[in-house]
């Protein structure tokens, strides 16, 4: 087995060029440093440095070798200092940024809970869906929304984006269900032109994938004002599941043609492929992943209408209107009678 401790104390030895120097360098000494080299020198069988009494240099051996040492002290090194970073208690400002609409809807609502935990590591979040340069702008870390990932970027999953087809019941039972995603051609469709700036919604089926032109009397670039104008009734939408969670939950919103997936998204943590991994980054994407686990709260207790439940649900209303109706015009004629 090579000696590691003699192999470290030569590289110290060739990069200060003397006993001496290495030895204070070390905080061992000088007779130590001396005896490891030997040492090292008589178990490879070679020598490694040119000794006089003014000077000394490496041969043609030890500088080959002392460049392989110098490799190695600098890993173990390495090695040392991400114990110690894993080790270290979380602290200092996180810088990072988030895209608006998931930020206002569930980070804002999490950071209490991780300052909480951690309260040596200031957040200084800037909160915007541009596409921020971790590198030129000095983040340590960014949460975003995306399909494809940009080069040269290591990112965590945190979750899945689904996105659905809805509409409040109002809307529905006035219009119809979509048994198909081309029925939607159909329908008043709030576009969302910032993620579909050409009207085609997307979806995969076990058939393939299907893109469906879509019309409406409302397009805007804020999926916030597009979620009050659904909420309101003007139409049918096709929305993040993190932003209408809360309403598919309530029966505020009903969700349709699930059976069909809009073309996927993902939210991840992204970040510089820095060697270390600081600990307040890696703590607070432990953070969200633990917070966000699949299947994430916002896609937890509310299913989807099919177009053949919402008409047996409006034949039941039907003949129960009809069967009212009825009950009433009886009670009329009874009271007419003599």
């Amino acid at each position: 087995m090579m000696n590691l401790v003699g192999m470290g104390i030569f590289a110290r030895v060739a990069e200060a060029k003397g006993f001496s120097a290495a030895a204070r360098k070390l905080g061992i000494s000088k007779s130590v440093v001396s005896k490891e080299v030997s040492k090292l020198e008589k178990s490879l069988g070679a020598r490694l440095l040119n000794r006089t009494t003014r000077q000394l240099s490496l041969t043609e051996v030890g500088a080959a070798f002392y460049d392989h040492c110098a490799r190695i002290v600098q890993e173990a090194e390495e090695a040392a200092l991400l114990v110690d970073r894993l080790h270290a208690k979380p602290r200092g400002v996180l810088k990072c940024t988030a895209p608006v609409a998931f930020a206002t809807l569930h980070v804002g609502a999490a950071l209490p809970d991780f300052l909480a935990q951690y309260p040596e590591v200031q957040v200084d979040m800037t909160v915007g869906d541009r596409f921020f340069d971790l590198a030129d702008e000095g983040f340590d870390l960014a949460i975003r929304i995306a399909r494809e990932l940009p080069p040269n970027i290591v990112a965590r999953k945190l979750a899945p984006i689904n996105r659905v087809v809805c509409a409040t019941p109002e809307y529905f039972e006035k219009h119809g269900v979509p048994a198909v995603p081309q029925d939607l051609a159909r329908h008043n469709c709030i576009v969302y032109t910032h993620a579909n700036p050409d009207s085609l919604w997307r979806f995969r089926s076990p058939e393939g994938d299907i893109a469906v032109l879509v019309r409406g009397n409302l397009r805007l670039n804020d999926d916030e004002v597009i979620w009050r104008a659904v909420l309101g009734g003007l139409g049918i939408s096709l929305l993040p599941t993190f932003a209408v969670g809360k309403d598919l939950q309530s029966g505020r919103l009903h969700a349709v043609l699930t059976e069909y997936t809009p073309s996927e998204r993902n939210l991840y943590a992204m970040y510089l492929p820095n060697r270390h991994l600081s600990a307040k980054v890696r703590v607070f994407i432990d953070f969200l992943l633990e917070r966000y686990q699949a299947p994430a709260y916002w896609d937890r207790g509310w299913s989807t209408l099919s177009a053949s439940a919402a008409g047996q649900a409006r034949e039941g209303a039907q003949r129960q209107d009809k069967a009212a109706v009825a009950t009433k015009a009886g009670s009329r004629g009874r009271d007419k009678a003599p």
